[in-house]
């Protein structure tokens, strides 16, 4: 099985920036289109940017659009996120995954903390 580790998170200060990596131990091809959920406390893990196979379509969040940007190399088997202007209500652990039915197990996701 392929397994997931992402990393990058931190605490940074609002309107500043972070870049989210997410390392696949196999093909990332695998899955297809992939993306990045996150998780806010005492909230259900949502959906933030999805990415297909190619990286020729990405589509975003509404709480994320023009802010955040995904990317992929599938060479690496890696995913990426860059995260600007950040927010508050952006806190929260980040997650990568398949966008669809073809997941593998969830890794430990990387926490980000957004405060002043």
């Amino acid at each position: 099985q392929v397994q997931l580790v992402e990393s990058g998170g931190g605490l940074v200060q609002p309107g500043g920036s972070l870049r989210l990596s997410c390392a696949a131990s196999g093909s990332i091809l695998r899955f297809g289109t992939m993306a990045w959920y996150r998780q806010a406390p005492g909230n259900q893990r949502e959906l933030v940017a999805t990415i297909s196979s190619f990286g020729a379509t990405t589509n975003y969040a509404d709480s994320v659009k023009d802010r955040f940007i995904i990317s992929r190399d599938n060479a690496k088997n890696a995913l990426y996120l860059q995260m600007n202007s950040l927010k508050p209500e952006d806190t929260g652990v980040y997650y990568c995954n398949g966008a669809g039915v073809r997941q593998a197990p969830w890794g430990q996701g990387t926490q980000v903390t957004v405060s002043s």
